[in-house]
């Protein structure tokens, strides 16, 4: 048996200049965190002539271009596999469309998988390249790089995407003490609310095509602000940090009338009056999880969690896609 699996992800700064159309014109830069939260994928030999996958449904085809669900189908064209004999089965720690990068996490898993079944190494650049190319290239998503790369490798780490379609990749230089600091102090909160990013990063992908003046302004200030990020973090002002996240969250919200809703600009208030020194929704947004930065953190939880906000609490990953079992 074949186990693989991926991290899930948070946005430190950034998020939304990682799209095509953005990047491709003027380039893209941001910092995301794997955290310890992750997709799995298992794959092992079922003594049938039958492909047997199981998700959300159960599909049994003779062959993979028969399969319904495109990332899978897509994964096996690629790697010119037919998937005769095997089962595959996809488990999470969280459900998708909750803004943590799932699809992309899922893709590298199931990716990483099929590769250790062909008997084959993969880097994490050419694992995320594979994992960007089914999304992007065969299936068309309105969607970044980020998480597709951000689940490959793993950590706390920048990515600059170039006017060529290369990614550059390097760790963000945090002292020990600040990365621990970060860590203790970021908190998640979930809205209960979950839905899918496509028709928000289509908005965005659209405009940014047709040249719209308030939407590109908007992607270079986040751009800028992840850099400031970059800068506030390296230099240990954990302070400075937060108050950037709020300034993002008031930006990412003017891209799109979906980014919000008053149940959550409720939530974001009354956590800011309640020890969050700056916070944002993680994702493309219209939901998923709320994240804050809080040292007065029992303040925090007592408020959110006294509204009914559930609280997950994680750690960061430092090992990107891996094989837990081969």
């Amino acid at each position: 048996m074949i186990i693989a699996r991926s991290p899930l992800r948070v946005t430190l700064g950034g998020g939304g200049t990682d799209l095509p159309s953005y990047y491709e014109r003027f380039g893209g830069f941001l910092i995301a965190a794997a955290i310890d939260r992750y997709v799995y994928i298992t794959l092992h030999e079922n003594f049938t002539p039958d492909l047997i996958v199981k998700y959300s449904r159960l599909e049994r085809v003779s062959e993979a271009g028969k399969l319904e669900h495109p990332i899978i189908r897509e994964a096996f064209a690629l790697l010119d596999m037919d998937g005769r004999g095997l089962e595959l089965t996809s488990l999470a720690d969280i459900p998708a469309g909750t803004g943590l990068g799932s699809s992309g996490s899922f893709t590298t898993a199931l990716l990483k998988a099929l590769h250790t079944h062909q008997n084959s190494l993969v880097h994490p650049a050419d694992l995320a390249a594979q994992a960007c190319e089914i999304e992007i290239g065969r299936l068309k998503e309105p969607i970044g790089k980020q998480d597709q790369y951000i689940a490959a490798y793993g950590g706390v780490t920048c990515f600059k995407f170039l006017e060529n379609g290369k990614v550059e990749a390097w760790p963000l230089k945090l002292s020990r003490e600040t990365r621990d600091s970060l860590e203790d102090n970021l908190l998640l909160f979930f809205t209960g609310y979950s839905r899918s990013a496509s028709a928000i990063l289509k908005e965005q992908d659209q405009k940014s095509k047709q040249d719209d003046h308030s939407m590109i302004e908007n992607l270079h200030f986040v751009k800028d602000l992840g850099l400031q990020s970059q800068r506030a973090l390296e230099n240990g002002n954990l302070h400075e940090f937060a108050r950037l996240m709020g300034v993002h969250w008031q930006r990412k919200k003017q891209r799109s009338g979906g980014m919000s809703n008053p149940k959550i600009n409720e939530w974001y208030d009354l956590a800011l009056a309640n020890g969050a020194l700056g916070g944002k929704l993680i994702g493309a947004g219209g939901g998923g999880f709320l994240m804050f930065y809080a040292e007065d953190k029992a303040k925090l939880r007592h408020a959110m969690r006294t509204a009914g906000l559930k609280e997950v609490r994680f750690r960061f990953d430092f090992e990107g896609t891996k094989l837990v079992i081969s």
